[in-house]
């Protein structure tokens, strides 16, 4: 019996009553991409989150006004997964400017939002219908970084749940900084906990957790490396283990480091660069020191690589070139980590790419 079709989400820069997010079916046997759905979800659907039961999906509304006044919105939708179709559930304020990431706690009532423009973070409740309630909390994070155009003030770029929901960890770009924060799973609270400083002029952008729980991996936009951490899960704190370029050695043009994700299987980690290499790294990791070793560089195909995902079974990576406006499919062997260029599908300014939950 063949297997189902993979669902996949794809958030764009759009205008407010243009289809901002697509809709494709991944052929998880052949890697093929076909195109189900548009919808429309605000201006800029730019990150998109799933919701755990598959039936609603939410979206930051990249923006620096929304109703009249300063900062962007949140917005929920219903998801119909035999249409392929979204619907409108509600909207609210991100009580910030430029929303850039999102995402949604383990018990699934907490909606977690970062903005990029004001560097704060937004807490929200999510209805039994799905819907988002009032803010919960916000935080508004302080200083500023050594790059004067970049680095002006905080810039809250991700903001993620660690494996066992005690915990969130967010990027912020202005401040060179990884903030740790305690959930409170009752209020919907986010209490300071713990800050990592990173060397200045870093520019953390987004991070993401291995698969044992033990390591943490960041892409830092402005210096273009990775750095590897090792995880106390009890203490909610990080040690860092490692930096290493982004870029191969001999490259010297423009570098902007952008996504980071962990292989399913934990045995290698990829990062997308931006500027004039346009292309993936590859790291192969030692599981039992989180370690990274470079695999090697592909390109991909396409300019400005801002986002890109792994399926859940590890055998295929999708990769969103925004300014060229494509959706690369490349093959991974899994033995190696090295990546083979499948098919290309076209769409308009892609930023943010999202497989449903199986």
């Amino acid at each position: 019996m063949k297997p189902s079709p993979l669902l996949l989400y794809a958030g764009t820069y759009a205008a407010e009553n243009a289809n901002g997010v697509y809709l494709y079916h991944l052929d998880p046997v052949s890697g093929a991409l076909t195109e189900v759905g548009r919808a429309q979800a605000g201006a800029n659907p730019s990150f998109l989150t799933p919701h755990p039961d598959g039936r609603h999906l939410y979206a930051v509304n990249e923006l620096t006004e929304f109703q009249g006044q300063p900062g962007g919105a949140v917005s929920a939708l219903a998801v119909d997964p035999e249409a392929a179709s979204l619907s409108p559930i509600n909207q609210r304020a991100s009580h910030g400017t430029l929303p850039c990431h999102l995402t949604i706690d383990r018990t699934a009532y907490w909606l977690l939002v970062a903005n990029y423009g004001n560097g704060t973070l937004a807490v929200y409740p999510i209805e039994a219908d799905g819907s988002l309630g009032p803010a919960s909390d916000v935080i508004q994070h302080q200083g500023k970084g050594l790059d004067p155009q970049r680095q002006e003030g905080p810039h809250a770029h991700m903001v993620n749940v660690t494996p066992d929901n005690r915990f969130v960890l967010a990027c912020d770009l202005g401040i060179d900084k990884l903030l740790t924060y305690q959930l409170d799973l009752e209020k919907g609270q986010l209490l300071p906990h713990a800050e990592t400083v990173l060397p200045p002029g870093s520019g953390p952008r987004h991070l993401d957790f291995h698969p044992s729980g033990k390591y943490v991996y960041v892409i830092n936009e402005l210096s273009a490396t990775l750095m590897a951490f090792t995880y106390d899960t009890e203490a909610g704190r990080l040690n860092e283990l490692q930096t290493v370029p982004a870029f191969p050695d001999d490259y010297f043009g423009e570098k902007a480091g952008a996504e980071i994700l962990v292989h399913p299987s934990g045995k290698f980690v990829y990062s997308t660069n931006r500027g004039q290499s346009n292309s993936l790294a590859g790291f192969a990791v030692d599981e039992s020191t989180g370690r990274l070793t470079l695999v090697g560089h592909t390109s991909t195909l396409g300019r400005t690589p801002r986002s890109f995902v792994i399926d859940p079974n590890g055998r295929f990576l999708l990769v969103a070139n925004q300014d060229s406006g494509s959706l690369v499919v490349f093959e991974i062997n899994i033995q190696t980590g090295d990546l083979s260029y499948l098919s290309k599908v076209n769409v308009p300014a892609p930023t943010c790419l999202m497989f449903a939950p199986l």
